[in-house]
C-alpha cells in the first residue's frame, strides 16, 4: 500500500511540474526570469546532448526567456549570449543586475530627491518589486532601496510590478 501512495504521489508531483511547465511555455515572450540553481548551464541547443557553451555560477541572475521548446528555454543573459536552459533551473522570481558603470543609489522613496538608504556597486544583482514610474526596489541581501530602472538589467523601463 505504501509503495502505491509514493507512486500515486510521484505523478501528482511530475503532474504538477508539467502543468507549471505548460503555463510557462505559453507566457508572452519575451519575459525575464532568474536562474535558480547556484550552478547552471546553457547549451547551444534545447536538448542534453548538445554542448555547454556557459556555467553560470550565480543563481538570482536575471536573464531574458526568448523562446521555449518543451521543457528548454531559450534565454539571454544581461551580456547578450544566447543559448538554451532546462525550465527547471529558471524562477519566476524578478531579479535585477545594476548595470550602471559607477555605483547607484538606492533611495527610500522612488523619488531622485528621496534620502539616500544605500549604493549598489556596479554587477550586484538583487530582487526586484514595487517597479513603475521609472524606479524599482531593489533587495540586495535585506539591504534595500529604490534604484532607478535605467540603472539595472532585468526589467523593461515601462514595466510594473507590484
Amino acid at each position: 500500500m505504501r509503495h502505491w501512495a509514493l507512486a500515486v504521489a510521484g505523478l501528482a508531483v511530475l503532474a504538477a511540474d508539467g502543468g507549471a511547465l505548460a503555463a510557462d511555455a505559453k507566457k508572452k515572450l519575451p519575459y525575464y526570469a532568474s536562474i535558480t540553481a547556484s550552478r547552471a548551464r546553457m547549451r547551444t541547443g534545447p536538448d542534453k546532448t548538445y554542448p555547454a557553451s556557459w556555467l553560470y555560477q550565480r543563481a538570482d541572475l536575471p536573464v531574458r526567456v526568448i523562446a521555449t521548446f518543451k521543457q528548454w528555454r531559450k534565454v539571454e543573459d544581461p551580456d547578450g549570449t544566447q543559448g538554451w536552459m532546462l525550465a527547471a533551473l529558471l524562477s519566476e522570481r524578478r531579479t535585477g543586475l545594476v548595470r550602471a558603470a559607477q555605483p547607484v543609489d538606492m533611495r527610500e522613496r522612488p523619488s531622485a530627491g528621496a534620502r539616500l538608504a544605500w549604493r549598489a556597486a556596479p554587477g550586484v544583482v538583487g530582487r526586484l518589486s514595487e517597479c513603475g514610474n521609472g524606479w524599482c526596489r531593489l533587495d540586495v541581501k535585506g539591504q534595500a532601496g529604490f534604484v532607478e530602472v535605467a540603472s539595472l538589467w532585468g526589467v523593461d523601463p515601462v514595466e510594473s510590478l507590484p
